[in-house]
């Protein structure tokens, strides 16, 4: 490969690293979310076995690419459910009830896989789009992919599952510090669900929006400004729990 074109690679790869590293946060906040209720060791093995799924999903992803173009109706169904167990859970605040029915280990585990494929899905079309104007190489084609384009893309997912690993535990430990924070994580959620809608309905299957305004600076803008406002609101309106003794 000539001495520009591996410059070029670079540099998108860099960014894309960046992009990954955005993408992850919201997938880490509702990974914390969703096994922050479990054991500290079920927590840890449901959390591994997330990144393990999430992996999977993401590789998958990479390979069925030009099929997944098609495909809205795993970005609808992951939308739906995020807004769903945000509206829920806020309603629950709302009636004032303190007891909440634990979901089970394997259930939690059942619900990061139906995240963890929605998420899967709005990164790799992300990074695909990133990558996808770079020029062609030498390298053989990967699941239609030019070999270096696919090589990029895997590398950013790696990173960015590097990312949720280490973001994921992070949030877990706040959430726990600071049980009030809950409820604004909660319409992070909520707001993560209306990100992947947005998406969906800006798929060229149903285009009620530009995908170009999904994509671009205002929206973009829009959604980074909104949830950064509700992490500082809900930090700011939390209370430290003390710890006895």
């Amino acid at each position: 490969m000539e001495l520009t074109l591996i410059l070029e690679y670079s540099w998108v790869f860099l960014i894309l690293i960046l992009l990954e590293g955005l993408l992850s946060a919201d997938n880490a906040l509702v990974l914390a979310i969703m096994s922050k209720h479990l054991p500290k060791e079920q927590q840890k093995k449901a959390i591994n076995l997330g990144l393990m799924l999430a992996f999977v999903f993401r590789i998958g992803a990479i390979f069925i690419i030009s099929f997944l173009f098609h495909v809205w109706q795993v970005q609808a169904i992951g939308a739906g459910y995020l807004i769903f167990i945000s509206i829920k859970h806020l309603l629950k605040k709302e009636k004032g009830e303190k007891k909440e029915k634990q979901t089970s280990y394997r259930m939690t585990v059942a619900q990061i896989a139906l995240a963890d494929m929605a998420f899967a899905i709005d990164s790799i079309l992300a990074a695909v789009a990133l990558v996808i104007a770079l020029p062609n190489t030498p390298l053989p084609t990967i699941g239609g992919i030019d070999g270096a384009q696919f090589i990029v893309i895997l590398l950013g997912a790696i990173a960015g599952l590097i990312v949720i690993r280490f973001a994921a535990n992070f949030f877990v430990k706040i959430l726990v510090k600071r049980p009030r924070l809950e409820t604004a994580a909660m319409i992070i959620v909520g707001w993560v669900g209306v990100k992947l809608l947005m998406h969906t309905i800006a798929h060229p299957s149903i285009h009620l929006i530009s995908h170009e305004f999904v994509e671009g600076p205002v929206w973009k803008t829009i959604f980074w400004s909104v949830m950064l406002l509700i992490a500082l609101g809900g930090w700011f309106l939390s209370k430290e729990k003390r710890s006895r003794g």
